[in-house]
């Protein structure tokens, strides 16, 4: 069971916890919405009718709750999703592995006792059953509850020992029943990815949809896109990627992208562009660490905050010769990449960098490059964990000297976010300062922070201080204020066409 491949409850509400009025993943213009906490619910229901049929929770949704977390919507901490939802497991991650090797299991009586021993795995015990011996311990459910110095520390273990080569299997009790997390499945291979996107996929919805003349918005932005590679290491403190897809990059064989580009050429509403190649973040193709590869995430070290580490040794050669391929494939007039971009990379590749660059900008901009600077202070940026604005500013500045020197006329999308642990009113008045004196347009796409579980700025936004270092960081919690501080950034131009110039709109 499964809510899809977007969290029932940021599907549902904006980050100002208002009903959202429409959801791009449901059916346009039906009454077949989510509900809220979607996966308890789907749950109960097939429960209601089939009482003994083993259930198996998957998906973003229950992977992030899979041990107890803060609700952020009521404000409180929530038992394990197991545990609410009385399912028997959880395969959590990407899971195919996990799905393709557990299945067979529940053709035996024991079927339960020998899904418990499969990677990937999370299920639950009573008091009276042995844990695995090698277990460690995070903080209860009734410490974590009270303690905001517990829930802390839960979740840097958590963090730090949910690797599928150097972690540990984690537990943590609950009243007389305990959630036990085996370790996570081995990242899949090349030939293992190649396999799950060679299937003939139709790219629309089911036939049995369409007859009753239903859509869905959110498949056009995806139906001509290619998926190239899974996993990040960027480890953003706001995003859960890494938890969920893992923190290895593995990628695709060049062979197995270009034949599934092929057959988007066939398909009879392709008008010729490729709308994305990339993954959670598009320029990680092609290279990775091989420490990390053999000895798993390093415990003591990230791999790009606060800067690129020399280990990674970033290379974009695959990525331009994979993207190169696929322009010379009959029927494909444009390859474009919408995934994001970490200028830090680009940066980073002394071999590649620049030629990379200049391939971007020739091909593969559709007319707005989206990057993520997220911020300008240094403060709110050493709290998401993201590189300084003048990494930033630098890519902007080769991008734009790249554009002139071809005559394109491109832009930049600046993706921005507000009211993240670490922003007060000093960080957003150093927001609009950089705004008004670095950047040559006004960016649109700002959002304001939604703590969502699993996640370190969650946790930094609820205990009130940083897991590892203990030192305190701000987190505004009203929501009129947080809203005020996306709105101080949107009125920059209606202030700036009052008064006529920028210096008094960031001081409105």
């Amino acid at each position: 069971i499964t809510s899809g491949n977007l969290d029932s409850m940021v599907s549902n509400y904006t980050a100002s916890q208002k009903k959202r009025r429409t959801d791009d993943l449901s059916f346009t213009d039906s009454e077949m919405k989510r509900p809220d906490r979607a996966v308890i619910v789907y749950t109960n229901l097939v429960k209601r009718i089939w009482k003994d049929v083993p259930i198996v929770l998957g998906g973003i949704e229950a992977s992030l709750r899979r041990f107890a977390h803060y609700d952020w919507w009521q404000d409180k901490v929530r038992h394990s999703i197991l545990l609410d939802s009385k399912a028997d497991f959880i395969f959590f991650g990407m899971a195919e592995k996990t799905l393709t090797e557990a299945a067979e299991h529940f053709s035996y009586p024991d079927w339960r006792e020998r899904v418990a021993r499969v990677s990937g795995v999370a299920y639950t015990l009573t008091n009276r059953q042995k844990l695995p011996l090698e277990a460690l311990r995070l903080p209860s459910f009734e410490e974590i509850s009270s303690s905001k110095e517990a829930y802390s520390e839960a979740f840097r273990l958590f963090y730090e020992e949910t690797d599928p080569i150097r972690g540990k299997i984690l537990y943590q009790t609950d009243g007389t029943r305990a959630v036990v997390q085996n370790l996570p499945s081995l990242p899949l291979q090349t030939s293992e990815l190649d396999k799950i996107y060679g299937y003939p996929y139709s790219r629309d919805l089911p036939a049995f949809y369409q007859r009753q003349g239903l859509s869905v918005k959110g498949i056009e932005t995806v139906r001509f896109s290619i998926t190239s590679h899974r996993g990040c290491y960027g480890s953003c403190a706001f995003c859960a990627i890494g938890t969920h897809q893992g923190r290895t990059v593995t990628w695709r064989s060049e062979t197995s992208i270009l034949n599934e580009a092929k057959t988007i050429a066939t398909h009879k509403e392709f008008k010729g562009f490729i709308s994305d190649v990339g993954g959670p973040t598009a320029n990680m193709y092609g290279f990775e660490c091989r420490k990390k590869t053999a000895e798993g995430a390093c415990k003591d070290r990230l791999c790009l905050f606060p800067e690129p580490c020399p280990s990674l040794n970033p290379d974009h050669e695959a990525y331009l010769r994979l993207l190169d391929r696929l322009k010379t494939i009959p029927g494909i007039k444009r390859v474009f990449i919408s995934s994001g971009l970490r200028p830090d990379l680009v940066l980073a590749d002394r071999r590649n960098g620049k030629r990379f660059l200049r391939a971007l900008v020739e091909s593969n901009v559709s007319g707005q490059l989206k990057i993520a600077p997220e911020h300008a202070s240094p403060t709110v940026l050493r709290a998401m964990r993201k590189y300084p604005i003048t990494v930033f500013k630098e890519f902007t500045r080769q991008y734009f000297l790249e554009a002139k020197s071809q005559g394109k006329d491109i832009y930049l999308v600046p993706y921005l976010i507000v009211a993240h642990p670490g922003e007060s009113e000093e960080e957003n008045r150093e927001l609009r300062s950089f705004i008004r004196t670095e950047l040559e347009f006004h960016p649109k796409q700002i959002q304001i922070f939604t703590p969502t579980p699993s996640t370190l700025s969650t946790t930094v936004y609820y205990t009130g201080f940083d897991p590892w270092s203990k030192e305190p960081v701000f987190s505004e919690k009203s929501l009129t204020n947080r809203n005020r501080m996306k709105d101080r950034i949107l009125n920059i131009r209606e202030v700036k066409a009052k008064h006529g110039d920028y210096e008094s709109a960031c001081e409105e």
